[in-house]
């Protein structure tokens, strides 16, 4: 994303019947509580039109997250933990050149006596001419390292190194709102990342950029995040009509743990985004729904053969049964959607 900082990581959408929602459920006791008097009519009558695909669980520690996966599956990108290759990916939209890159993210940590935690929002106010001070400021001590940046957007900018050849690197949707400490680069060749990490907080520490945020009540921009490194497969072509639509309105209040406003932003997304896909699946178009959370990830497909075996039980109880024994949970949902009236948080709370 991130994966983009859903996921904005250049990927161009399509028009292919395919929604991604990244964050549709968090592991919050918060996100739960939200989620109880939550009202999604449209999503609950896509998730009981569809045919629960196996769901691809994740350890909630790992680098990459859920729905990074699900996208970077889509696009036949490379899968290892920490290593798809989204910088890569969107410098090959900017028709740069290959070889290994990254994503440097300006960002703020909050320092406290034992733990420092980066901040789960995008810096506010953050200009381009801020952005492109800053980066000239570090780039000569990125340069040292045989690091090159180069300016994409004031929150994001593209590095290039040898250095990014299979380090693996956490995504900035893991480490958002987190002690940093969990989630900083552990290779043995990040030592020169974690050096870098540690001049740039003296860097910038009284930079005029810093000092005029200061004044005008911004956070300060006294750090920086590494993620989406890796290089593309020589052999990868682009797979047409593959990249999914992603809906990320929810990132933000997941990152914060606002839950109010996530559950305000799931109702907007269900009366739009879930309710065009609704619409598409009503007029017999082909459509995909991927629901992501912290912990797993499962598509829903539409499956007109099941459909049409819903008005003899016999069979559509076979059918159902039959996708739901490839997976535990899609056994579990299954059952639920046989045997009581289906809602809402029965799909998305396993996420």
């Amino acid at each position: 994303m991130p994966l983009p900082p859903v996921l904005d990581c250049g990927i161009p959408h399509n028009h292919a019947m395919h929604l991604l929602i990244p964050f549709a459920h968090c592991s919050s006791e918060g996100c739960d509580m939200a989620l109880r008097t939550l009202k999604l009519p449209q999503l609950l009558k896509l998730l009981s039109s569809l045919a629960p695909q196996p769901a691809e669980q994740s350890d909630p520690l790992s680098l990459s997250a859920p729905h990074e996966r699900a996208l970077a599956h889509a696009l036949a990108l490379p899968l290892a933990d920490g290593m798809i290759p989204w910088a890569a990916w969107q410098a090959r939209q900017s028709r740069a050149v290959g070889g290994a890159w990254g994503f440097i993210t300006p960002c703020h940590w909050k320092i406290g006596s034992q733990h420092v935690v980066m901040s789960g929002s995008a810096l506010p106010d953050f200009s381009e001419q801020e952005s492109r001070a800053l980066l000239a400021a570090m780039q000569p001590y990125f340069a040292e390292d045989g690091i090159t940046l180069h300016y994409q957007q004031p929150t994001r900018w593209l590095a290039q190194s040898d250095l990014f050849h299979g380090l693996p690197t956490a995504s900035l949707d893991r480490a958002a709102g987190h002690d940093v400490s969990l989630w900083l680069p552990t290779d043995s060749r990040a030592g020169k990342i974690r050096r870098l990490q540690s001049e740039m907080q003296m860097l910038l520490y009284e930079h005029p950029v810093n000092e005029s945020r200061s004044e005008r009540g911004l956070p300060s921009v006294n750090a920086f995040w590494l993620s989406g490194t890796g290089a593309l497969p020589p052999e990868l072509s682009p797979v047409p009509g593959a990249a999914p639509v992603v809906a990320d309105s929810l990132r933000d209040a997941a990152l914060n743990e606002d839950w109010s406003a996530w559950g305000q932003a799931w109702e907007q997304l269900d009366a739009t985004q879930c309710r065009a896909l609704l619409q598409a699946l009503q007029r017999g178009e082909t459509v995909q729904l991927t629901l992501c959370g912290e912990r797993a990830a499962q598509t829903f497909v539409s499956d007109w053969s099941l459909r049409e075996k819903r008005g003899n039980p016999r069979s559509w109880i076979a059918a159902a049964c039959g996708l739901a024994m490839t997976n535990s949970l899609n056994f579990k949902r299954s059952l639920v959607n046989l045997f009581t009236r289906p809602q809402v948080k029965h799909f998305l709370e396993p996420l």
